[in-house]
C-alpha cells in the first residue's frame, strides 16, 4: 500500500507561481514513477508531468517551459513547481504513484485556481 498526501494548492494571480508537493508513505520502495494529473470543470483529466526513479521527466505540451517536476533524494516526495501560471491552469491537481506491485495510486487532489 502507498499513501499519497498532496499540499501546496491555492489561489494565485496569472503570472504567479505555486509549488505542489506529494508525500508518499508506505511501500515507497515499489514506486518507479510519480506524477501529476489535473482536471478542470467540464474537461477530461489530463496528465501534466511525470518523473521516474531514474530522473526521466515528461510534460504536457502546454506546460513545458513553465512547470518543473522533481523528486527528493529519498524518492518519497514529488514536487511540481508551476511558474507563469495561466487561468487555463485552473484545475484540481492529483498526484499519482506508479508501483511495480499493485499499479497506480492516486492522491486526494488539491485545488489550483489562477485568477486573471
Amino acid at each position: 500500500q502507498v499513501q499519497l498526501v498532496e499540499s501546496g494548492g491555492g489561489l494565485v494571480q496569472a503570472g504567479g507561481s505555486l509549488r505542489l508537493s506529494c508525500a508518499a508513505s508506505g511501500s515507497i520502495f515499489s514506486i518507479y514513477a510519480m506524477g501529476w494529473y489535473r482536471q478542470a470543470p467540464g474537461k477530461q483529466r489530463e496528465l501534466v508531468a511525470t518523473v521516474t526513479t531514474g530522473g526521466s521527466t515528461n510534460y504536457l505540451d502546454s506546460v513545458k517551459g513553465r512547470f518543473t517536476i522533481s523528486r527528493d533524494s529519498a524518492k518519497s516526495t514529488a514536487f511540481l513547481q508551476m511558474n507563469s501560471l495561466k487561468p487555463e491552469d485552473t484545475a484540481v491537481y492529483y498526484c499519482i504513484a506508479d508501483t511495480r506491485t499493485v499499479g497506480r495510486y492516486w492522491g486526494q487532489g488539491t485545488q489550483v485556481t489562477v485568477s486573471s
